[in-house]
């Protein structure tokens, strides 16, 4: 069977060229990595995080490596959504790729408009982003109370016909009860997972290196977490699992699907090779027809206990 047949799938009614979808600010609008990628191969592209007004992020430095990873608090910096829709979605749109739009907002109400701006030709679906305090309840992390999450949920399945996906948190106590409530509340899909909480010390300035003090910890070093999190959620709801945290190479997308993913989000790894997805997308129709398998759908869930 050709490459092309063994990886297209489909996943919350978006049909797909392969299982493999880029991460939400690690590539931009996906027009960036043209050189090196071809975007009608991918699955999606998650474009980076969107606002209602336009945000030019955090002060100081946003970026510092890690031992195994990569440390980031660039504090949602984006054009915003109108900018978006008017000037660089017509742009994209011509790659011929699904584009998921990740969005961010400060109050139930700013996903709702959100939802229904992006509700348009040319966008696949919405991703929310959940990892932001809501400002009218005294500062809670949407993505850190299940009901709060479901809010979000409902607000923007009410404004838009598109499929919505909730991008999970691993800063949490319980992931399945997360998980849950988000799929009573309508979610079509999950992602997970977003970053883990660090930060990093100058010994020679005693000043914390990043800006912000404290960032999002992705890359290698997370995956561990990711894919045990992916599986424990792949327990727990009947919706379809984006999985993504330290995937490096194709090895890493196959454990991702074996616990459950339906799909995988290339992150950190599009900083460390710019082509990588290619070569991720390569390597599991390598090894699906070593395996003698016929669709990824014979992979999802079925790592033996």
């Amino acid at each position: 069977m050709e490459q092309s047949a063994l990886l297209r799938t489909e996943l919350a009614g978006i049909k797909m060229q392969s299982p493999v979808w880029t991460a939400s600010g690690t590539f931009g609008f996906g027009e960036e990595f043209t050189d090196f990628v071809d975007l009608h191969r991918l699955g999606a592209v998650v474009v980076k995080g969107t606002t209602l007004q336009p945000r030019r992020g955090n002060d100081g430095v946003r970026m510092t490596e890690t031992p195994a990873g990569m440390l980031n608090c660039i504090g949602l910096e984006n054009p915003g959504v109108d900018f978006f829709l008017n000037d660089i979605l017509p742009r994209i749109q011509k790659y011929g790729s699904n584009i998921i739009v990740n969005i961010s907002g400060s109050t139930v109400e700013e996903y709702g408009i959100l939802a229904e701006k992006l509700d348009v030709p040319g966008v696949a679906g919405i991703e929310l982003n959940v990892s932001c305090p809501n400002v009218k309840d005294g500062g809670i992390i949407f993505g850190t109370d299940p009901k709060a999450a479901a809010a979000v949920v409902t607000a923007a399945k009410k404004h838009t016909s598109l499929p919505v996906i909730l991008k999970l948190s691993p800063n949490v106590t319980d992931i399945a009860l997360m998980a849950r409530a988000v799929e009573e509340a309508g979610a079509d899909a999950i992602s997970l997972i977003n970053t883990l909480l660090g930060m990093a010390i100058d010994i020679h300035t005693w000043r914390p290196v990043l800006g912000n003090v404290t960032g999002g910890l992705s890359g290698p070093a997370v995956k561990p977490v990711a894919l045990r999190l992916v599986w424990q959620t792949a327990q727990a709801v009947h919706i379809p699992i984006i999985g993504m945290g330290g995937i490096m190479n194709a090895d890493d997308a196959i454990e991702f699907f074996l616990a459950g993913a339906s799909a995988v989000s290339i992150g950190t790894a599009n900083f460390v090779d710019p082509a990588i997805t290619m070569k991720i997308i390569d390597g599991i129709a390598d090894y699906l027809q070593l395996h003698h398998l016929n669709n990824i759908e014979e992979l999802i869930g079925k790592m033996k206990l």
